[in-house]
C-alpha cells in the first residue's frame, strides 16, 4: 500500500473548521469568519438572476467575458487613474494569488510574505516549491521595520505578495511603505503581486494600489474581488490585472485550475463595477459604525484593541485579562461565552509574534454585534 504523505499542511483551514463546528454545536455567534451576513446590493442580485433567466449558464471565456473585463478597466481608471493592462477574470482572488504564485515562482526562488498573512500565502509558495521568506507585522500599528523588510529581499527573491488593506490586521500600507517595498522588488527585479480585496473597505485613510506608484505598473500585478467589494464571497468572481506578459503567464497555469467560471455571476458583477459613486461610499460607511461599535464594546472588557483602518476585522489582545494563549481561549469562548473569534497565531510562521490576539469580524449585522458584545461581557 502507498504511503501517503501530504505535502502541505492545513494552515489555518483546521482551526476555522473546529470553531467554526464549536460554534454550530454552542450555538455561539461566529465573528470568526469573514463573510457578510447580508446580501450585496439588489441590482447586482437581480442582474444574476436574469442572467441565469436567459441562458448565461455555459462557459465563459476563458480570459473572462468582455464586457466584466472592461468593466475593471474602468473601475481602476475611475477610482485610481491607472491604466489597468491586461485583465484575467478568476475563480475568486485566492485563484489569481495561487496561478500568479505557481507561475512566476519555482523551486531556488523566494517569496517575500508579510506576517500575520492570509492563509493561502504560504499554503501557494508551497505548492509552487518555493521558500517564503516573512515579514513580521507588530502591533499596535501592524506596520514593517525597514530594516527587517529590507532583510527578507535577497538574490532569489522572486515575487514580493503585498495586502493591503490587510487581513488580518485590518493595517493599511501608505505611500511611503509601498515606495519602499517597490524600490526593493527593483532593486532585486522581483515581481510584486497585491491582494487588494478590502480596497473599498478603509477608514480615514486612502488605499493606494502598488501599480500607480512609480516604476510599479510594469512589474505589479493587482489582484481584487467581487465578493469583499460587493458581499458576494460565495460567488467567487475575482480578477488579475497588470503586464501582458506576467498576465499570460498567469493565465497559462489558470487555464488548468478551473479553466473558466462564474457564468451568469460575470455580468452582474460587470454591471455592479459601473454603480454609482454613492454606493461605493456606502461600503466603508456601512462598516464604520460597526466597527466602532465592536471596538468601543471590546474595549469595554478590558482588550487592548486595535482599531483598523481597513477590512472588517478588528484585533484585540487579551494580555490585560490575564490571557497567555488566544488559540487556547478561542476554543474555549463558543461554550463558554457563546463567542467565536480566530487567534492571530495561526496567520503566523511564529505563534510567538501574536500569542495573545484575536481577530473578530464585524461584516454582520448590527443586532448581533450587539448580542456578541453582550455575551461578551457578561461575567
Amino acid at each position: 500500500m502507498p504511503r501517503l504523505v501530504p505535502r502541505l499542511r492545513p494552515f489555518t483551514s483546521t482551526i476555522f473548521a473546529e470553531i467554526t463546528q464549536l460554534a454550530v454545536r454552542h450555538g455561539a455567534i461566529n465573528l470568526g469568519q469573514g463573510f457578510p451576513d447580508t446580501d450585496g446590493p439588489a441590482s447586482l442580485l437581480a442582474d444574476a438572476q436574469q442572467a441565469i433567466a436567459t441562458g448565461a449558464n455555459q462557459y465563459p471565456p476563458a480570459p473572462g467575458l468582455p464586457a466584466l473585463r472592461e468593466a475593471i478597466t474602468h473601475h481602476q481608471k475611475r477610482f485610481y487613474d491607472l491604466d489597468a493592462g491586461d485583465v484575467l477574470v478568476t475563480a475568486g482572488a485566492t485563484e489569481a494569488i495561487a496561478s500568479a504564485v505557481i507561475a512566476l515562482c519555482g523551486p531556488g526562488d523566494e517569496v517575500v510574505i508579510f506576517e500575520p498573512y492570509y492563509d493561502s500565502y504560504p499554503a501557494v509558495v508551497a505548492m509552487a516549491g518555493a521558500t517564503r521568506r516573512t515579514v513580521p507585522l507588530r502591533a499596535p500599528d501592524f506596520q514593517p521595520d525597514p530594516a527587517e523588510l529590507r532583510a527578507a529581499f535577497g538574490p532569489r527573491t522572486k515575487a514580493v505578495l503585498v495586502n493591503t488593506p490587510h487581513n488580518p490586521t485590518g493595517a493599511v500600507f501608505g505611500p511611503d511603505t509601498l515606495r519602499a517595498i517597490g524600490d526593493l522588488a527593483i532593486s532585486h527585479d522581483a515581481v510584486v503581486i497585491t491582494d487588494e480585496v478590502y480596497e473599498h473597505m478603509t477608514f480615514d485613510v486612502d488605499h493606494v494600489p502598488m501599480a500607480t506608484l512609480p516604476g510599479m505598473a510594469e512589474r505589479t500585478l493587482t489582484i481584487s474581488s467581487a465578493g469583499k467589494t460587493f458581499s458576494v464571497t460565495g460567488w467567487k468572481i475575482g480578477w488579475i490585472h497588470g503586464p501582458a506578459e506576467l498576465v499570460a503567464a498567469v493565465r497559462a497555469v489558470k487555464q488548468f485550475l478551473t479553466f473558466a467560471g462564474g457564468a451568469p455571476f460575470q455580468p452582474a458583477v460587470a454591471g455592479a463595477l459601473a454603480l454609482p459613486d454613492e454606493a461605493y461610499e456606502s461600503i466603508s460607511g456601512d462598516l464604520r459604525p460597526k466597527r466602532d461599535l465592536l471596538v468601543e464594546g471590546l474595549r469595554r472588557t478590558g482588550m487592548r484593541v486595535f482599531e483598523p483602518r481597513g477590512t472588517y476585522f478588528v484585533v484585540a489582545d487579551l494580555a490585560p485579562l490575564g490571557v497567555a494563549d488566544a488559540a487556547a481561549y478561542a476554543r474555549e469562548m463558543p461554550a463558554r461565552i457563546g463567542v467565536a473569534a480566530v487567534p492571530v497565531s495561526v496567520f503566523c510562521d511564529d505563534p510567538a509574534l501574536a500569542p495573545t490576539l484575536l481577530r473578530f469580524a464585524f461584516c454582520k449585522r448590527d443586532e448581533v454585534l450587539t448580542q456578541a458584545l453582550t455575551r461578551i461581557m457578561e461575567p
